[in-house]
Parts: C-alpha cells; structure tokens; sequence
C-alpha cells in the first residue's frame, strides 16, 4: 500500500461547524457511515513495556509504527488489525480482518499460537508480543464524520468527543467506561490524500488560526497516564 498525506489540525466547535458546512457542499459522505451520517471508531493500541511507542511519537522518531485493533459502532461481526507506519511526514496502513476469538485472545495479551498461515500483519504482531512483550495498553474511542473525494483519495474526518479507557477487557462491549481528552469544545480534523490534495478543497479548508499537530490520537490518550 502506497504513503499518503495526513494532516491533523486542532479545531474548535465553531471552526468545525464552519468546515463542515464548506465541506458539505463539496464532497460525500462516505456511504459506510449509513443514516447518522457519523460512526463511532474503537481502536485498541498496542505498546511495549518501555512505551516506545509514545516516546517515538512525543520526540518525532523517523519512521515509527504502532499497532492496533479497531472497530465500527461497537460491533464485533468485522474486526480489524491494523499496522500504522510513518516516514518522512507519510503515513503507510496495512490491515488484515482477524477473528473474535483471536481478537480475544490478543485483548488478554498473549500471542496466538505460532503458525505460517497469518495474515504478515498479524505475523508481525504476533512476533513482537513474543519478542518485545508489545501488549494492548488503551482503547481510543471517537465519533467519525467521514467526507470523500476520488481525486487524489481524498479523505476529511471530522473527529468529535475523543475519550480513552484503560479498561482492556471492555473493548469488544457495547459501551466501555471512558474519559474525555480534549479540552471541552475541540476536535480533530484530519485531511488525508495521495500525491495532491484538489485545489477547491484546500481552498475551503483554509481557516488562519487552524493549529496543525503532529501528535496521535494515542499519544494524547496515553499522555496523562504516563506523566
């Protein structure tokens, strides 16, 4: 899978009512998102004991990856693992389905049995929780209002009420018990595309007091907990 662009920016309730209403008028919802117009996306992070993960996102290491489990509206029918890789200010993701029970079995952290007939993904995973006792650490859960483009593949998501849980055993509930991380009122608005981003859309994304981040919705979830 080729490296796209993915830029995040910090917006208040009122610059993303602003987008959205530019946003509207320009580019489809993605058709996943079905009547609500919205989905709520859980993800389970993986780390090492030494949190190299959040160390490499908070000094910009080059290239870095992260694990993860994710899925759509709490429902358990299509479960996803995700590997996430950054390099040079370009984001690389490769995923594979995997099973509830597999899922279960990594939520508990221990590695699946070692065989040849997994997915390099969830090989690679499996490796690492063997030989670098990566384990699942935090649930990241936000509401998702997804816009596409053909050209360039093209993405805006407009991320709203972020929240984290340390209860692991809970990902895979219908609801889990969880904290707010944002500070009140601010969200996240993520602009991903391949080589270029269509010009009518840079256009009306452009607000002067935006605040780029470089730093990952795991970063921000974990941050409290470990300082």
């Amino acid at each position: 899978m080729e490296y796209r662009h993915e830029l995040k920016y910090v917006v208040t309730a009122v610059q993303m009512a602003l987008l959205e209403s530019r946003i509207r008028g320009l580019l489809p919802l993605d058709p996943h998102v079905g009547k609500s117009g919205r989905y709520r996306i859980r993800s389970l992070y993986f780390d090492d004991c030494y949190n190299s993960c959040y160390r490499e996102n908070e000094i910009g290491t080059d290239p870095r990856e992260k694990f993860r489990i994710r899925i759509y509206n709490g429902a358990k029918e299509r479960i996803s693992l995700e590997l996430k890789r950054k390099e040079h200010g370009m984001t690389q993701k490769i995923s594979c389905l995997i099973s509830e029970e597999q899922c279960r079995e990594l939520m508990a952290g221990h590695p699946l049995p070692v065989g040849d007939s997994y997915p390099p993904v969830l090989e690679k995973l499996n490796l690492l929780m063997r030989t670098r006792l990566l384990k699942p650490k935090v649930i990241v859960e936000y509401d998702r209002v997804p816009y596409i483009n053909g050209l360039g593949n093209t993405r805006i998501t407009l991320d709203q009420n972020m929240a984290s849980s340390d209860e692991i055993c809970s990902f895979l509930k219908p609801e889990v018990r969880r904290r707010s991380i944002m500070p009140a009122g601010h969200h996240i608005l993520e602009v991903k595309f391949d080589e270029f981003l269509p010009d009518y859309i840079y256009r009306n994304l452009q607000l002067n007091s935006l605040r780029q981040t470089a730093f990952s919705k795991y970063y921000l979830c974990r941050k409290y907990a470990i300082s």
